[in-house]
């Protein structure tokens, strides 16, 4: 077995997690964990066999075994690894990872977050589930980009700045600055990826967040335009009508309007 196929909708339910200590009483261990999912971050050199596909341990890796998996380890002597037993609920799109792949520049990230999550597994079971699933999803996107299915890496990049940056003025050469490559290439690439414009993604963004402020908040409605970059009130009033085909006041009268009628509900 080379990769195996998980899912990430629901955090993982932590069976147990901790430092595993091998190679100690014997050279060499061969078991299988029939309901559990096994995770492991390596700290010394073996081999492991998965299923009858033979894999090279090495410091920094990570392994992913699924339930009811035989797994047969060689030590070299005295072996201390980090590792979670989960159980991964079926929920969400399915993601495919190598069985055995290198952390790479998450290494210390990923070892951050598995010394917190057994650190927190006496007092803070939600804590450990919590760490469990964010390594997952890192671990998730360790595969090279070429091996894995999803938006070029510079779209990805310049979709987390402009995030982050809803609210600041935002350009396509900026964006583009922060993706590391150029205006035009971007432009190409978000068409790709989108079927859209960057601009058109910028303000559909912007329109989506000010949409769930109107309806979900308090916030004033010149507090919410500026929150998502669209401070001219005149400007942010054409926007909603365009977008979201009503005016911002409108918007937030239909968020309460829908409040009474759940309480008059409620009280029946």
């Amino acid at each position: 077995m080379r990769d195996t196929e998980f899912h990430l909708g629901e955090p993982p339910v932590v069976a147990n997690a901790g430092v595993g200590v091998h190679g100690v009483a014997s050279r060499t261990d061969v078991f299988r964990l029939p309901e559990l999912w096994q995770l492991h971050l390596y700290q010394y050199e073996a081999e492991l066999t998965v299923d009858g596909t033979p894999h090279t341990i090495r410091p920094g890796r990570i392994s992913l075994v699924p339930p009811g998996t035989t797994v047969r380890y060689r030590y070299q002597g005295r072996s201390e690894h980090l590792y979670a037993h989960l159980r991964i609920a079926p929920v969400g799109p399915p993601r495919t990872v190598p069985v055995m792949q290198d952390a790479g520049p998450e290494l210390p990230m990923l070892t951050g977050l598995l010394l917190q999550a057994v650190a927190s597994v006496p007092g803070e079971p939600e804590r450990t589930r919590a760490e469990i699933w964010t390594a997952l999803w890192r671990i998730a996107h360790l595969a090279p980009a070429a091996e894995r299915p999803g938006p070029h890496p510079a779209v990805t990049t310049a979709v987390a700045y402009i995030e982050a940056n809803l609210a600041a003025p935002l350009t396509v050469p900026a964006v583009a600055r922060a993706a590391g490559v150029s205006h035009n290439h971007l432009t190409r690439l978000f068409h790709a990826t989108t079927g859209g414009t960057v601009v058109a993604y910028i303000r559909r963004r912007r329109l989506d967040r000010a949409h769930h402020l109107l309806r979900a908040s308090t916030l004033s409605i010149p507090a919410v335009a500026a929150s998502v970059g669209i401070p001219d009130l005149q400007a942010f009033n054409k926007a909603c009508r365009r977008e979201l085909g009503a005016s911002p006041r409108a918007l937030r009268g239909e968020s309460h309007g829908e409040a009474h009628g759940e309480a008059t509900l409620s009280t029946s």
